[in-house]
């Protein structure tokens, strides 16, 4: 699959690194002559640099043959329109653009993107998915993630182990003996920064962070084992009124409206528009870190603080001071990779990455054919993919035990008819199951191999 990338930003960066990783043909456009070399030197891509929206760009780049068109550049301009030069003039298939100003997702302007007017496939918000992000949080009171898989049937669920955690040096093998009813499978650990896929020998440590795969009608029980039986938050302090903690704050009162809401903004007319714009949310003029400004919003009696102004810095001390005023718990939105090992050492409870997400949403729609979702985990840890196994897929009417399963790759979970399966070394996978599995960002490659489809199925 030929790929072009406009834009060699953070996102446009990963996007070509995992899509070069699985033998993609992936050019990047840049007007930045030092981020082309670096994505050049860094990748298995070739660079072109220039305006992404230029006819004579993107005809140097290839756009003439190209599968999809993905644009990630700093202005919702430009992305807009290197995809409508990419259609009107090279007939690319895909186009997809990231596009942040509010003003053009509005809904009264939903026919701007049409195929009439400006025909781009698919539209990604950052700020509308990082919003989403942070509320699945909010569903499992305890679990710095949380994704939802298989029409809601199965989710992916993170959890640090702490001193209380009951399953704390006991094998993984001995999960299914000690919960015979329990459709749980870890999929990952995290320990002291390094990614461990385990196997049936090794066991959880205090300090771990463990990815699980879990039948959603048994969550609760799972997040029990685990130690983990938080009362869910009622009331709610967001740091920052921009778009991501206005949309946050209108998706609670949608979904959560028993929740109790403040916000905090540090700006007097942006503080003004935003409680105009809220029904219920209890909007506050000051600075975060201030602690008088805190004491009004009776940060000590807050379950949950969320801190997402456009600052790292400031969503990291927020958090820290929401936690030292007596705040339960604190999630930040944190923009540099660099900081994010570093969070949970600080007690910080949840780290949301822009990047990840964004990188995330666009690979679901570059991978083709049967799949279903892809969600990038931690940084250079690897991915959950959802797919359908075809009748020819190499897993299909085989043992699990005996199936050619790659190092660095795992079952989760099948779903069949509805019905959630936990995986285990006798199960056979059947044509048409969603499975849903985890591999490493190295074994991505070797995963794809089990099925029959190439590339496009994944």
């Amino acid at each position: 699959m030929k790929v072009l990338v406009c834009g060699a930003g953070q996102v446009g960066f990963n996007i070509a690194r995992y899509l070069a990783m699985e033998n993609n043909d992936v050019t990047v456009i840049d007007q930045s002559p030092e981020l082309v070399r670096r994505i050049s030197d860094s990748l298995d891509v070739k660079g072109v640099i220039g305006h992404a929206s230029h006819p004579d760009v993107l005809e140097r780049a290839g756009a003439g043959d190209t599968d999809i068109i993905i644009a990630v550049t700093q202005a919702d301009e430009v992305n807009m329109m290197a995809c409508q030069v990419a259609h009107s003039l090279f007939e690319v298939p895909t186009k997809i653009a990231r596009v942040r100003h509010q003003s053009y997702l509005n809904p009264i302007w939903s026919t701007l993107f049409s195929r009439e007017h400006m025909p781009i496939d698919v539209i990604i918000s950052p700020e509308i998915e990082v919003a989403r992000a942070v509320t699945r949080r909010f569903e499992v009171p305890g679990a710095f993630e949380m994704i939802p898989l298989a029409q809601g049937r199965v989710k992916l669920v993170g959890v640090r182990c702490d001193e209380g955690c009951p399953l704390v040096n006991t094998p993984l093998r001995q999960l299914t003996q000690l919960f015979p009813d329990l459709n749980i499978v870890i999929i990952g650990l995290t320990r002291q920064g390094r990614a461990i896929v385990p196997t049936a020998d090794d066991q959880m440590l205090v300090g771990d962070e463990a990815y699980f795969v879990v039948d959603s009608d048994q969550l609760p029980r799972a997040m029990a084992a685990f130690g983990h039986e938080e009362a869910e938050a009622r009331r709610l302090l967001i740091f920052g009124g921009g778009n991501i903690g206005l949309f946050l704050a209108k998706q609670v009162e949608a979904d959560f409206p028993w929740v109790h809401t403040k916000m905090i903004e540090a700006t007097a007319d942006r503080a003004e528009t935003i409680a105009a714009d809220l029904k219920k949310t209890v909007v506050i003029y000051g600075d975060v870190l201030e602690p008088e400004i805190l004491e009004e919003a009776n940060v000590a009696a807050t379950d949950t603080a969320v801190a997402v102004t456009n600052d790292d810095e400031t969503n990291i001390l927020s958090s820290l001071l929401a936690k030292r005023y007596g705040c339960k718990r604190t999630i930040a939105l944190i923009n540099k990779p660099s900081y994010e090992p570093l969070i949970t050492t600080l007690g910080i409870d949840v780290v949301v990455s822009p990047r990840n997400i964004t990188v995330s949403t666009i690979l679901q729609h570059v991978r083709r054919g049967r799949i279903h979702a892809v969600h990038t985990l931690r940084e250079g840890f690897g991915e959950l993919i959802e797919a359908e196994a075809m009748e020819t897929s190499g897993l299909v009417g085989q043992k699990l035990r005996d199936a050619n399963i790659p190092a660095g790759a795992m079952v989760g979970a099948i779903v069949r008819d509805g019905q959630v399966i936990s995986p285990r070394g006798d199960t056979v996978i059947q044509a048409h199951d969603r499975v849903v599995l985890f591999a490493t960002t190295e074994a991505v490659r070797k995963v794809e191999k089990l099925f029959s489809v190439r590339l496009e199925f994944f």
